[in-house]
């Protein structure tokens, strides 16, 4: 059954959402705000209509009682001079209608306003506000209507005044946002530097450095969360390191109960053999003297001892080499190419190069170095079918490395993840060892692997 790979949302930066989301909450509030000083803009209006309104009103009656008392009788009504000299109220204007006929008018501030505001921000202030409203207070004196005052505020300048208002406020809003997206873009990008650290960190713990640490960090919470990957790694490092030792150990038992079976072998099962050989041969010239129609049976005989005696050998052979012990490594692998060699028949032309003192090695690398080799050799006859091999062994003063490389038919990695027993044994031969495999394609096809295994092994 075949799963469909899961697409994982394209992560966002943090510095990024926080600043846009920043961004966000500041014209939200921006709107807010313009929405308010529209408003107190327009009720300011309002207000100044109304001032304005009570005071002519007051000026027009103390008007009528002056001119009631024999004051001033020969000023006109109503008298709109004392109050042009003292509004400061630019284009409000003021009509007067007499219950006599009488009409009159008067504005103060300029008569026409420059529009220095968007025609879209006027068209919308208009329908929202309505501005230039009027106001109409009747005049009554002792009973007497005179006539009905109307003051009338400019559209224009009321315009005008919010227009620059929000402008202030939007020149002021866009510093401030701007400055604070960029206070916290730089306090958010060196808050999360150690991020980058601890993720640096983790890749080299991925990829097997357990000696990989992280420095403690400023912030609080970036400590506590190195001190945790810092003790897990060093966790995972003692579990390593007691796993190649406990691998190390059994690798070891296995080799000496292969050496222990392989000595049995030759010492007991060979020996008898051997004396199985020797007595069918003595039958065997007894038999030609005296009873002729036993030799079929006695060389039947001799011909299965023979050839117990080869699969015994070859058993030893596998089991333990005895030029391993005797005589060294090189000499071991040398031996054991040239076998390699004679059973291929030529299929498969194997050739080993050595440099550097094999005498050097001690006994764990010597072994499983030996091993090792005896996997490549036989996963190289099974799968590869290549038609030449060739191993090269270094031994240098820290580390030995062994690169075996075919011509065979391997053209991608991918069977590394269904690897055979063969694969994972030479691996945690490595491990144990604390050494590195790598594999590789070689340029048009075939494979090469890499082993490097270091002289001195760390304990835990």
């Amino acid at each position: 059954m075949q799963h469909t790979p899961v697409r994982l949302p394209q992560p966002m930066n943090l510095q990024i959402h926080l600043v846009s989301r920043i961004t966000l909450v500041a014209l939200l509030c921006l709107m807010a705000s313009t929405s308010y000083v529209l408003w107190l803009n327009g009720q300011q209006a309002r207000e100044q209509v109304l001032k304005t309104s009570d005071s002519l009103v007051r000026q027009l009656e103390l008007q009528l009682w002056r001119k009631a008392a024999g004051f001033n009788q020969s000023s006109q009504f109503p008298d709109f001079e004392l109050w042009k000299l003292t509004s400061s109220v630019p284009g409000m204007c003021v009509h007067f209608a007499g219950s006599d006929g009488l009409a009159r008018g008067l504005c103060t501030g300029a008569s026409q306003v420059l529009s220095e505001y968007p025609t879209a921000f006027e068209l919308l202030y208009r329908r929202l506000f309505a501005p230039g409203g009027a106001i109409t207070r009747a005049i009554i004196y002792q009973g007497q209507r005179y006539g009905d005052l109307s003051i009338t505020s400019s559209a224009e300048m009321e315009m005008m005044a919010a227009w620059n208002n929000i402008r202030q406020l939007l020149g002021l809003a866009t510093l401030t946002v701007v400055a604070v997206c960029l206070l916290v873009y730089l306090s958010i990008n060196r808050a999360l530097r150690p991020a980058g650290i601890i993720v640096a960190g983790l890749e080299r713990l991925q990829q097997g450095d357990l000696d990989a640490r992280l420095p403690m960090f400023e912030l609080q919470e970036w400590q506590r969360t190195a001190l945790a990957i810092n003790q897990l790694a060093a966790s995972q490092q003692q579990l390593c390191l007691e796993r190649q030792k406990l691998t190390r150990q059994l690798l070891a038992l296995l080799e000496e109960e292969r050496r222990y079976l392989a000595r049995e072998l030759h010492d007991e099962f060979g020996q008898c053999l051997t004396a199985i050989n020797a007595i069918a041969a003595s039958i065997a010239q007894t038999a030609r003297q005296l009873s002729p129609e036993l030799l079929d049976e006695v060389e039947q005989i001799s011909h299965i001892t023979q050839q117990m005696l080869a699969s015994v050998r070859e058993l030893l052979i596998r089991l333990r080499p005895a030029e391993l012990d005797e005589l060294g490594l090189a000499a071991s692998l040398s031996s054991l190419v040239r076998r390699w060699n004679s059973h291929r028949g030529g299929k498969t032309q194997y050739q080993l190069t050595i440099e550097g003192d094999c005498g050097r090695l001690p006994e764990p690398l010597v072994v499983n170095l030996f091993r090792i080799t005896q996997e490549c050799l036989t996963n190289i006859a099974k799968h590869s079918a290549a038609t030449r091999a060739s191993l090269i062994l270094v031994v240098d003063e820290h580390s030995v490395n062994l690169e075996v490389t075919d011509d065979g038919i391997a053209t991608q990695l991918p069977f590394v993840q269904n690897a055979g027993i063969g694969l994972l044994g030479m691996r945690e031969r490595v491990a144990a060892l604390q050494g590195q495999l790598a594999l590789s394609i070689v340029e048009t096809h075939g494979l090469r692997l890499q082993f490097s295994l270091p002289l001195a092994l760390s304990e835990v």
